[in-house]
């Protein structure tokens, strides 16, 4: 019998997890053709998380659950749960239920049906996002499909069913500064999209602030392009050329028509206008050099204080 592993990273889900653990055992009931295993990882909650999850494993032979030492962050609860993974198929679910478990099953068939290797989730519609953020999430999309040469699908979700060959793949690149949906699309393989509106949190609150999903975003676009240093390189030149047509010009007026150089409040407003583009650029470099630094020390991306065995 074909087994799906199904990767559930949690922080601070205890009020979502009573709710996904039900919809999930009403999948794997109708999809008794195949085993299924349910893999938690703990990235660090400060709730009662952890105990659910140990209350799960206890009762459930199915339920398995990697508890982390501190928060990593979801990219380091993702990369654990594809490092412990076994079986014929892999999926990414978040606990909130925004990604529909009864999906499941409409995403295997159209996997088994067309021979496909990848079978994704994106998001037309996603009720719980404001018109801010909305509008935020679709320019950086179009950003990240300019400056990116990995193409990315608008709006996709973690949740996709996997192949064991795709994840084999995604595990073998090792880079400490980790953005999934990137790797997922680099790797490449054959990919179906199944479009959805996405529902509310069944419970609880987002964890993602609009801070910590600007430097999301940030970490997308830098660990994916190197655009912006050319287009850094590419200001300078067109700074450097504009000045040098300033110049020019101030010296023929000058000459010709013995007009005066205009003062310093324009000569400050350049000089601020300048100084900020520099830095702005320099901000652009150092957040590469940043991912460098991080990827020379060689630390852990996480570390696993408990899992189901040492409670068994």
């Amino acid at each position: 019998m074909e087994k799906i592993r199904v990767i559930v990273p949690c922080y601070n889900e205890e009020e979502s997890i009573p709710f996904y653990y039900k919809e999930m055992c009403l999948v794997m009931e109708k999809m008794d053709f195949v085993s299924f295993e349910l893999l938690f990882v703990n990235d660090g909650s400060k709730d009662k998380t952890l105990d659910l999850l140990r209350d799960l494993a206890k009762n459930d032979q199915r339920v398995r659950y990697l508890s982390f030492s501190r928060n990593f962050g979801k990219e380091a609860a993702i990369l654990a749960g594809l490092q412990y993974a076994t079986g014929d198929y892999v999926t990414l679910m978040d606990a909130d239920l925004q990604d529909p478990p009864a999906k499941l099953w409409e995403m295997y068939e159209l996997l088994i049906k067309e021979n496909l290797d990848v079978v994704g989730l994106k998001s037309n519609n996603h009720k719980n996002y404001g018109f801010v953020r909305k509008f935020f999430t679709a320019c950086y999309y179009k950003i990240i499909g300019f400056v990116s040469t990995t193409p990315m699908e608008p709006n996709e979700r973690d949740y996709r069913l996997m192949k064991r060959q795709v994840v084999d793949a995604v595990l073998s690149l090792t880079e400490y500064n980790r953005y999934s949906k990137g790797l997922f699309n680099f790797v490449g393989f054959d990919v179906k999209w199944i479009s959805y509106d996405a529902p509310n949190r069944v419970a609880g609150k987002t964890k993602w602030s609009f801070k910590n999903l600007f430097s999301y975003a940030i970490d997308g676009i830098v660990g994916f392009s190197t655009r912006p240093l050319v287009l850094s390189s590419f200001v300078g030149i067109l700074f450097c050329f504009v000045a040098f047509l300033m110049i020019l010009l101030i010296i023929f007026k000058t000459i010709l028509w013995g007009d005066p150089v205009s003062g310093w409040p324009s000569l400050a407003c350049i000089i601020i206008f300048v100084s900020g583009v520099q830095l702005f650029f320099l901000g652009v470099i150092g957040e590469y050099l940043s991912k460098i630094y991080l990827e020379t020390k060689n630390r852990p991306i996480y570390i696993i204080k408990e899992t189901e065995k040492d409670k068994n």
